[in-house]
């Protein structure tokens, strides 16, 4: 699988979305998490948005980016447990040309550690639109580290082994 990968870092472009109806952005600490890790690896943080748990008002945000030329990755916060507010599992997978089931899978089984088998209450999930990679974490500052750290950061990685998602993203045009 040598050819998934690439000998240099490639930065992406990366958009944030925070699905919460209690927080602004100063007290959106997921979201500021986020944004300072992405940039901290090296990509680029092209928007971050706080946006009300209403499906329609998230799938239209992320249509917005999905449809967008620049955007590659899209990482969502909150939205993913069992309370009546949280949409974000039947608001995204719609959108998706390809779902990433490893994805909430390997998320579930790294915190099942931390949370027992409390962590099947988490409905976090990844899929592919346009070629965009879009990956939804729970709302909790823990949850996007852990997801970030352990799952997102090598996958977003032109140069992880075996593989990563880097080949399979939409082409940038750039300057460079």
């Amino acid at each position: 699988m040598g050819h998934c990968t690439t000998s240099k870092f490639i930065p992406l472009n990366i958009a944030i979305l925070t699905l919460s109806d209690t927080r602004d952005l100063s007290r959106d600490t997921s979201g500021q998490f986020l944004a300072d890790a992405v940039v901290d690896a090296g990509h680029r943080l092209l928007d971050r948005q706080l946006c009300k748990d209403d499906k329609y008002q998230i799938r239209a945000q992320l249509s917005q980016w999905i449809a967008a030329d620049d955007i590659q990755v899209i990482i969502t916060t909150g939205g993913t447990g069992f309370t009546e507010r949280d949409n974000t599992p039947e608001a995204v997978r719609p959108l998706f040309d390809r779902d990433i089931d490893g994805f909430g899978e390997l998320f579930r089984h790294i915190t099942y550690n931390e949370l027992g088998t409390s962590t099947v209450q988490s409905r976090a999930l990844g899929g592919f639109a346009n070629k965009t990679a879009i990956f939804c974490l729970p709302g909790s500052t823990g949850a996007c580290r852990t997801g970030w750290n352990q799952i997102i950061k090598q996958q977003l990685d032109a140069t992880h082994r075996p593989c990563n998602f880097v080949m399979h993203l939409k082409k940038v045009a750039t300057d460079e």
